[in-house]
């Protein structure tokens, strides 16, 4: 009984709920927009990676390179904490979103680059050939053969930014996990925490299953061709 007191405490659960569900909309709203914008900077830095003149494919892949291999806690500390030196203040909300569009961006730069490769060349010489322009043909044939071969991985991607918005709380936004640290030290009693926990899962179980789904579908179609 004192396992369940302490840890699942019914009471506790309920009048911090409320709590709970303010952090869970913080966590919502900061898990899509750095979807959004990582999705769109990802496609653009992919795009650049190959088919920008040299120097600026260099630079995509040094970006690329920089932010796979950076934790995504040092690059929210440094724009949170470091930038403030150089006369630049931002937001929790901000700073966060950008750590993780930041990181996203690079990750999907990488993944779309994969897709587009995986295209083979003769379509781009078929869209020649019907007198289409290379950037209308890459808008119009190669990037919808390509996107089916990356949602998989793009998905899972998302998932784990998700997952990386409980890092938001290290810079005291009011997100899910910090919400539930705040209440567990006013009512003195970890049930909050479990009640996060629980609520992540929610959400993030069927996303998790959902990516099985889309992997199994793409292996499926790959094996039919």
């Amino acid at each position: 009984m004192e396992l369940i007191d302490t840890f699942f405490n019914w009471q506790v659960l309920v009048r911090s709920f409320p709590i709970l569900l303010r952090g869970l909309g913080n966590t919502i709203m900061l898990g899509c927009a750095a979807i959004a914008f990582g999705m769109l900077a990802g496609l653009a830095i992919c795009l650049m990676r190959l088919y920008a003149p040299k120097p600026l494919r260099r630079l995509a892949t040094a970006y690329i390179d920089i932010f796979r291999a950076l934790p995504i806690l040092v690059v929210l500390i440094l724009i949170y904490y470091a930038l403030p030196f150089v006369g630049i203040r931002l937001s929790s909300f901000t700073s966060a979103a950008l750590a993780l569009s930041m990181v996203l961006a690079a990750f999907t730069a990488e993944v779309c680059r994969a897709g587009i490769e995986n295209i083979p060349k003769g379509q781009f010489e078929a869209a020649e050939a019907l007198g289409l322009p290379f950037w209308t043909a890459l808008r119009k044939v190669i990037l919808p053969q390509a996107i089916r071969v990356v949602i998989p991985p793009l998905t899972s991607n998302c998932v784990s930014v998700f997952k990386d918005t409980a890092l938001a709380s290290v810079v005291a936004m009011p997100d899910l996990l910090k919400q539930a640290t705040d209440a567990q030290a006013l009512m003195a009693n970890p049930t909050p925490l479990i009640g996060a926990a629980i609520i992540y899962l929610a959400i993030l179980w069927p996303l998790v299953r959902l990516v099985a789904y889309l992997e199994e579908r793409s292996k499926r179609q790959l094996g039919a061709h």
